[in-house]
């Protein structure tokens, strides 16, 4: 008897765990009733059962934020706050639990998982100050006896497409914001991170007490987003979409909101430099270019990809560095010690793999790296990478770095532009004035000075400049990607006509 009591118990704790998506308030599974399974990336086992949506799960969504929203515009700002507050202290009171979710199903180590769950209830207070920011203006008339107001509204159904990569912040991101202006939302999270990137969220906000509808996620199997996207696209109901992944995926995206006149937030990817000069200080900047380049294993649209280094501090630089690099470990994200996680699938890993071995048959140098370890990929460093490589043109998402030595600094802004991507940039050097002359002149979005390129803070104006996106993600800025101002005049004393 005991023997199987302790089989069923062994069975009940590892048997995956059914999830299903969250529409008008309602916890459904997928129309047609087909599920795919979540599968945790280092070990390949199915950690969940996932609804697998359909176009019509998605209308469902949007009708359901359609109806919603009148009710969640006209509710008080101060009503609002106390749902964001109360959402905070719920996903704060969570937060070992998610570090976990975030590790089984991303691959995620400690303390990326930490650092997201740290910043996820500070960017839901942060956003319940925004409840009161969308105000208006009064505007100058020359027509005589006429009042004229700047009044900005909320544009409606706002849909999110959020990525796996940073699924509990980038998430979030999409949907705070827009609720916090008095739009309601529908949230399509990635089919590698459905749970910490949005049932989750559907979990806490229901907790918190969010009106039904309010609020809405879907689901849907990897290779199936194209039907459930296709409908935010082309349905009157949704206003805004935001979106946030590849630069190739977000150009596709583009091109039908355009069909359809619907603006949309992009935030997409990044080939960022990070330049050390000469008179940088060397041990923080190894320091700096150790976590810039590989904070989850490079996974991160912010992530240095171009280690971009003046001649003098080259050679000691370098040498730092890669002892450094050899000095991470990799592994298990269990592990609190781990730096370098696995890659989010076999399809990525095979992609950096291919990458780096492009790069050497053409005359790449490997400094340290250049391996596949089980479902990880070794910490790598590249030199001497031609120009016309992928890994030179293109986004690489993964625990890989090119390393340019230039002559000087103005050299070092020209190959730092020479990339179609904008997002974001570092400059490392002791001569703050220095480094702020040069931040502009180099074509990014987002330029930090004595810092590495991965940052971010929820009330900053986040995103790129060219193949990296436009709008703007975070505080005030995003007021104009989700509220319209509207003109609206009072004559209060009649005017004349010609005729």
């Amino acid at each position: 008897m005991s023997t199987v009591v302790s089989d069923e118990k062994a069975a009940a704790k590892t048997a995956p765990k059914e999830y299903q998506q969250f529409i008008n308030g309602e916890w459904v599974g997928a129309s047609k009733g087909a599920t795919y399974p979540d599968r945790n990336p280092f070990t390949g086992e199915t950690m969940a059962t996932i609804p697998a949506s359909t176009r019509e799960d998605s209308k469902r969504a949007v009708e359901a934020a359609a109806g919603a929203f009148p009710a969640w515009w006209k509710t008080p700002p101060g009503a609002k706050q106390r749902l964001f507050l109360k959402a905070a202290d719920i996903l704060e009171r969570r937060q070992m639990e998610v570090v976990g979710l975030l590790a089984a199903e991303t691959g995620c180590t400690f303390g990326f998982g930490m650092f997201q769950t740290i910043f996820t209830p500070n960017l839901l207070r942060q956003v319940a100050g925004l409840v009161y920011q969308p105000i208006g203006e009064i505007i100058p008339a020359d027509l005589p006896g006429a009042f004229y107001m700047g009044v900005r509204q909320p544009v409606g159904v706002v849909a999110g497409l959020a990525p796996w990569n940073a699924p509990l912040i980038l998430s979030l991101r999409s949907i705070a914001t827009p609720l916090a202006f008095g739009n309601t939302v529908v949230l399509k999270p990635s089919e590698e991170s459905p749970i910490t990137g949005g049932i989750l969220y559907a979990e806490i906000f229901e907790e918190a007490g969010f009106p039904a509808g309010v609020f809405n996620v879907v689901t849907h199997a990897p290779g199936q987003a194209e039907p459930v996207v296709d409908e935010f696209m082309e349905n009157p109901k949704v206003r805004r979409i935001s979106f946030t992944g590849s630069t190739k995926t977000g150009r596709i995206l583009a091109e039908k909101a355009a069909r359809h006149l619907k603006r949309m937030v992009l935030e997409l990817g990044g080939q960022n430099p990070l330049i050390v000069l000469a008179d940088a200080d060397l041990e923080y900047a190894v320091n700096a270019t150790a976590f810039g380049t590989f904070l989850h294993q490079g996974q991160i649209c912010m992530s240095a990809r171009r280690i971009i280094v003046e001649r003098p501090v080259a050679k000691e630089f370098i040498e730092k560095l890669v002892a450094k690099t050899k000095g991470l470990k990799v592994g298990s994200p269990t592990e609190m010690d781990t730096i370098i996680g696995p890659l989010i699938n076999k399809q990525a890993l095979e992609r950096v793999r291919a990458r780096v071995d492009e790069a050497v048959s053409h005359g790449a140098r490997v400094l340290t790296g250049g391996k596949v370890l089980g479902a990880c990929y070794e910490p790598t460093l590249l030199t001497d990478v031609p120009a016309d490589v992928a890994i030179s043109k293109e986004e690489t998402f993964g625990p890989v770095a090119t390393i340019t030595i230039v002559d000087d600094a103005d050299e070092a802004v020209r190959v730092a532009n020479q990339t179609t991507y904008g997002l974001s940039a570092g400059i490392l050097t002791r001569d703050a004035d220095r480094g702020l002359a040069l931040a502009e002149r180099i074509e990014a979005g987002i330029v930090h000075i004595n810092d590495q390129p991965v940052n971010d803070e929820p009330q900053v104006p986040f995103g790129g400049v060219k193949d990296s996106g436009y709008g703007r993600f975070g505080g005030g800025e995003a007021m104009h990607e989700f509220t319209e101002m509207r003109w609206v005049t009072v004559q209060s004393q009649g005017r004349p006509f010609p005729f």
